[in-house]
């Protein structure tokens, strides 16, 4: 297998846990999830609507989201949804990632589905508002937000949040884990 056929293996890994989010109404918005587990999808705060939102997986399906908790601070959300024929990400701990590991951000910048962009590690453990950050030389736009930050293997080891001083920056995944955990015993 060459890098180029196991590098679009790791893409369409990383896709097929993508969906994009939409807020309901014309002011709003719309960015990227990442089905976390079955029944979960986890985006950013600032792109999940209260109460309920609309997520559409790779397919073209649409189906509604229920927010089942936000925080702004962190800048995480979780969706409750049914994930039927969805497939959750592979999740692996951000401690993996060292400065110069390859990452891939996967979204859906301008409701363009499932868009790619990859780059390296700049610096681990920044803090913005008590919460650690990867932050990575990678791409991002408007969209890209609430998607999976993966590693070369596929595997998600962040959540993509916001651009900071140029680069891109992704909540770690040990993070998120905890508040999905947080999220499911508050429910």
């Amino acid at each position: 297998m060459t890098l180029a056929d196991q590098l679009a293996a790791v893409v369409a890994q990383l896709r097929r846990s993508t969906v994009q989010v939409r807020g309901r109404g014309a002011a709003a918005g719309s960015g990227s999830g990442i089905v976390w587990k079955p029944g979960v999808i986890v985006t950013n705060a600032h792109v999940a609507t209260k109460g309920f939102t609309l997520v559409e997986p790779a397919d073209g399906s649409v189906r509604e989201a229920r927010v089942v908790a936000s925080d702004p601070r962190r800048d995480l959300a979780v969706l409750g949804v049914d994930t039927t024929g969805l497939t959750p990400a592979d999740i692996a701990p951000a401690g993996t990632l060292r400065v110069g590991s390859l990452v891939l951000a996967v979204g859906n910048p301008f409701g363009l589905s499932g868009a790619v962009t990859t780059g390296i590690v700049h610096k681990l453990s920044e803090r913005r508002r008590r919460t650690r950050l990867i932050l990575a030389d990678v791409r991002l736009l408007p969209g890209n937000s609430g998607g999976p930050l993966g590693d070369a293997a596929g595997r998600v080891v962040g959540v993509n949040a916001m651009i900071l001083r140029g680069l891109a920056a992704a909540i770690p995944s040990d993070v998120v884990e905890r508040f999905v955990r947080e999220a499911q015993l508050a429910a």
